[in-house]
Parts: C-alpha cells; sequence; structure tokens
C-alpha cells in the first residue's frame, strides 16, 4: 500500500499550523524585536517551530500505526522530541536558566539512546569500535550539542529550514541507493513537516522558528542519524556529513568564544553566516549558498561514504576542511566591532 499521499497532508498541516501560530503570536504580541545582537531588523512574530513539532509528531504516530517504523524508535524520538520541544516553547515564553535547560536536553538524549540501543559501533579508518557504556556518553554529548548547535544556527531567515530539508533528503537519497527503503519514510515526513512552516519563514521571515522548532529539529536529526546508523554503520558519518555547515560553523564558533573566556550559552551573532548576511546585506544569498552547499558539495560525498567505499572519517575531512575556511573567511566567532556591524 503507496503511503505518498500522506506527505503533502504533513506539508498542509504545518503550513496551516504556522499560519494560525503567527496570527495568535500577532494578536498576543509575541514578538521577536530586534537588539544589538538580533540579525533581523523588523519586529517578528516568533515560535512558529511549534508546527514543525505537531506536524512530525503526527507523522511519527502515522508511521508507527501503520508498521513502518518501530515502537522503540517511536516512543525514543517522540519522547525526547517532545521534551525538548517543551523545554524549548517555555523558554521562548520565558526564562529557563541555562543549567536546567541542559539537565532536560541529557535526560532527553539518555532516554532517546536508552530506547535505541545506544550508540552504534562506530567505523574509522577502517577499524570498528564497540563503545559500550562509554557509547551512551558520546552518544549524550553528540545529541545534546546537534539540539543546541541547531538553536544557535537558527539566526537568519529560513537558514534552519532550508539544512533541515536539505539533510533529510538527502538522506533519503542515500537510502534509497543502499537498499535502505525502509528507512525513507521518516526523514521524508520530516521534510515535509519543516516544509510546509519554510513558507512562512523563508526571507524574508513572517515568522520565526524559535527554541522549541530548533531544538526539536536538532534532537529529531540526531535520532535519524542512529536509526540509520544501526542499519549500516556508514551511515552515521553521512549524516554528520550532511549536517557540515551547521557543525562546523556552531563549533568553530563555539571554541573561539571558549578560548575568549565568553559565556556561550548568551545570545551574540558572532557566527560565521551571520557576518556573511551582515556582508551581503540580505539574508537569501547566505540560506540559498547553504542550500547550493548541501546539495553540490556536501551531498556527493556523502554518496561516496555510503555508495562507493570511502571511509567515513576521510569523507567528513575531506567535506569540512572548505567548511572551516569559509569560517575563517566570514570570521566565524570573532568579537562584532563597529567596523563589523554592517
Amino acid at each position: 500500500m503507496s503511503y505518498t499521499w500522506f506527505v503533502p497532508v504533513v506539508v498542509g498541516i504545518s503550513f496551516l499550523l504556522t499560519a494560525m501560530l503567527r496570527r495568535y503570536a500577532l494578536s498576543r504580541s509575541l514578538m521577536d524585536i530586534p537588539n544589538a545582537r538580533s540579525s533581523h531588523v523588523v519586529a517578528t512574530p516568533r515560535g512558529g517551530g511549534v508546527a514543525i513539532v505537531v506536524a512530525f509528531l503526527i507523522s511519527l504516530g502515522f508511521l508507527y500505526a501503520n508498521g513502518l517504523i518501530t515502537g522503540a524508535f517511536f516512543f525514543a524520538n517522540a519522547g525526547a522530541g517532545g521534551a525538548v520541544a517543551l523545554i524549548g516553547f517555555m523558554d521562548d515564553h520565558g526564562h529557563i536558566a541555562a543549567r536546567w535547560r541542559l539537565l532536560g536536553h541529557f535526560t532527553s538524549a539518555i532516554w532517546l539512546l536508552g530506547l535505541m540501543g545506544g550508540l552504534p559501533p562506530v567505523h574509522l579508518f577502517g577499524l570498528s569500535m564497540d563503545l559500550g557504556w562509554a557509547g551512551y556518553v558520546l552518544g549524550a554529548f553528540y545529541l545534546v550539542w546537534l539540539l543546541n548547535l541547531y538553536n544557535f544556527m537558527d539566526g537568519i531567515d529560513g537558514i534552519a529550514s532550508v539544512e533541515a530539508i536539505c539533510a533529510c533528503l538527502g538522506a533519503c537519497l542515500l537510502y534509497w541507493m543502499t537498499g535502505l527503503d525502509n528507512l525513507i519514510w521518516a526523514p521524508l515526513l520530516l521534510a515535509a513537516s519543516v516544509a510546509g512552516f519554510l513558507y512562512w519563514n523563508f526571507p524574508p521571515a513572517r515568522i520565526f522558528m524559535g527554541d522549541a522548532g530548533s531544538g526539536f529539529l536538532g534532537i529529531a536529526l540526531g535520532g535519524l542519524s542512529l536509526q540509520a546508523a544501526w542499519a549500516s554503520a556508514p551511515m552515521l558519518m553521512a549524516w554528520i556529513i550532511l549536517l557540515g555547515v551547521f557543525v562546523v560553523d556552531a563549533t568553530f564558533t563555539l571554541l573561539r568564544r571558549l578560548l575568549r573566556g565568553e559565556r556561550v550559552y548568551e545570545a551574540h551573532r558572532s557566527h560565521g553566516y551571520q557576518f556573511a548576511s551582515r556582508r551581503f546585506g540580505r539574508h537569501l544569498p547566505v540560506t540559498v549558498a547553504v542550500g547550493a552547499i548541501n546539495l553540490f558539495w556536501l551531498l556527493p560525498i556523502a554518496v561516496c561514504v555510503t555508495r562507493f567505499g570511502l571511509d567515513g572519517a576521510l569523507g567528513v575531512i575531506l567535506a569540512y576542511t572548505p567548511l572551516i575556511a569559509l569560517a575563517i573567511k566570514f570570521r566565524a566567532g570573532d568579537v562584532e566591532t563597529a567596523a563589523t556591524q554592517n
């Protein structure tokens, strides 16, 4: 039985929910007001990412009810994703101290790992390493970093949505090419959930995603990567390659800020993509460039890893080297001065 009809249904659910959330935010004055650390100049409704959360949780329920995903995958990702989204929603509407957010994030990550069997064996330079309990620790940090970097990178119009859609559809192609067709549905429907929201978030954005949506996307993508890695070891590195733009910019920026002794949990606009958007004077060229990098650089390397035997670690090095060069070129992690504000 074909379930392809459900893809446009999910897009529609996300689209309509985002429209409703935008109207609600406008009526309640739930606006993101520009300040010195913002990358936008117009007050914009926030919290639209809740539509992504609801649409994908409905999708997971549909997949589980039709036997297209296991119960472990459903409860792991619905539980962890829902908890992270709730924490983000509460933070969007008030403030939660960083330590309590991190506690919630690690608890969610451990829940997901526990139900999915932990971190799969890692293949590096031809060696297979089963990390056992250490894999749970590494896996928890991987998931928590992924969800937080996704929050950090959601700073200009459309960028987080485009990254998620490119990564998910890229993964679907990899699954199809390597005979893992049974895994296609979850990333396909996550892409559909984001697509309905992207209509409203594409530059110039009419509503922002908010922490609820960005954190949810981060841990959802992490869960998908673990599911794929349990089915085929090279898929973990493939996912890390597909998410390379966000991983490199966020990690490079974080490390530079840490070395300066800055409070990394405080808002800032010193990511490479933020400097780039100010250099070009618009968000659109940067968001489109992220999509192009994913399509024409990262995806072909991921194909080589999963289909043509390129070592995953070498693939990551190959993929990330020019991304690091771009991070340096666009001054990721630099201190913003009056000369770099425009």
